[in-house]
């Protein structure tokens, strides 16, 4: 089941299976976001489901954007390799407002040499935001290649950046740890 829902940042498609969010990608046209789910899920029958919970749930994450609020925890049931898991695994520890590198994630995996995989990882994560990949950035802080564009990833940025301005409680952003 999927669903599509208009928020600041565009197009957002939400698909999941019984076990929880297997996509959650962003664009500009929702024509082009269902064909990428049909094509990333071949074999699988593709059903608009506009019911509750599923519904809910696409609500909760676009007014958490809109509002710039921190998103639902909901259940995932991303497909990937192994370490792809574990990366993604990796960047949910990464605090909303804080950035790491490619080669910190890698490191913290106790893989300091799978720099290219981790970016690999981030590259091809389906479930934006709710695995933070925008969080990942280049060894000299710049933003690198993001899956939905990198001016959708400097907005995330950015905005999680103010919400923990205003909160003194939470880590600042941007700070490498």
């Amino acid at each position: 089941m999927y669903g599509t829902a208009t928020c600041e940042l565009g197009i957002l498609l939400l698909a999941a299976t019984d076990q929880g969010v297997c996509a959650l990608v962003l664009g500009d046209e929702s024509a082009k976001l269902e064909s990428w789910l049909q094509q990333e899920f071949p074999h699988a029958p593709l059903a608009e489901n506009i019911a509750n919970p599923f519904q809910r749930d696409l609500l909760s994450i676009t007014q958490a954007l809109d509002q710039r609020q921190p998103l639902p925890q909901l259940a995932l049931d991303p497909v990937g390799t192994p370490f792809q898991h574990r990366v993604w695994a990796a960047l949910q520890t990464i605090p909303a407002g804080v950035t790491r590198t490619y080669t910190q994630v890698a490191a913290g995996l106790g893989a300091p040499t799978a720099v290219r995989a981790v970016a690999r990882a981030c590259a091809t994560n389906p479930v934006s935001l709710l695995i933070p990949c925008h969080r990942v950035v280049g060894a000299d802080g710049s933003l690198r290649g993001y899956r939905w564009g990198l001016e959708r990833k400097r907005r995330l940025l950015d905005w999680e950046h103010a919400a923990h301005a205003e909160n003194p409680r939470v880590t600042p952003a941007r700070r490498r740890v």
